[in-house]
């Protein structure tokens, strides 16, 4: 069983930075299962926010104040989750990737927190949370990103997964079989767990997700 860690560096700057983690196993397929859903979390979400809303909503106001404490600028670097929500607010719909990949994103959105949907095949070794250094980083779609003093996932190949972008490296694709989910907070405990049961809840309303692992780092 891969081990999951943080980094004391970073658990001393952030105590309060946790990781729910979820594994299952799952066909990565596109259909249209998820249209309504979508539509509805767009229209709650356009009804009821303006863009400076979006950075005082909870959960993504102490993310944004977790990369100040680590000294990372959070409007030019934007959590991904906040980057959902502008996105919406401004007119736009989500992208549309797969039934694996759009059910992390409206994960996010329904709990406020940067998600990560990975290839737990293309990762090698333990895996650890720790600060980000000057180190190559291709997000994805995005280009190199500088993804010094935030907080960077790593196996033993490198960072893949920060919470404003992912890498290609661990990107789910269509041969993807097995998934590893992780759900960040910046402020704690409180209320990741009935994020993982919501979590289940979607991949098991929408996919055919199995043999489910969970915890909380």
């Amino acid at each position: 069983m891969t081990t999951i860690s943080i980094d004391k560096l970073l658990k001393q700057k952030l105590p309060e930075f946790h990781v729910g983690v979820v594994n299952f196993e799952c066909n990565v397929k596109q259909s249209n299962v998820l249209d309504e859903e979508i539509k509805r979390i767009q229209d709650s979400v356009r009804g009821k926010y303006i863009l400076s809303d979006v950075l005082t909503l909870p959960h993504i106001f102490d993310a944004r104040n977790g990369y100040k404490k680590l000294g990372k600028d959070p409007s030019r670097y934007r959590l991904a989750v906040e980057s959902l929500f502008r996105r919406i607010i401004k007119g736009n719909d989500l992208y549309r990737i797969n039934d694996v990949v759009d059910i992390g994103n409206v994960l996010s959105l329904l709990t406020k927190r940067s998600i990560a949907v990975l290839d737990r095949d293309k990762i090698v070794g333990d895996i650890i949370f720790r600060i980000g250094k000057a180190e190559p980083y291709e997000g994805i779609g995005r280009g190199a990103i500088n993804i010094e003093n935030i907080p960077v996932y790593c196996d033993n190949i490198g960072p893949f997964g920060t919470p404003t972008s992912d890498t290609e490296r661990t990107m789910i694709t269509d041969t993807t079989k097995k998934i590893l989910l992780f759900i960040i907070a910046f402020d704690g405990l409180e209320e990741l767990t009935d994020n993982i049961s919501l979590c289940l809840d979607l991949y098991q309303k929408y996919t055919d997700a199995k043999n489910f692992y969970t915890k909380i780092i």
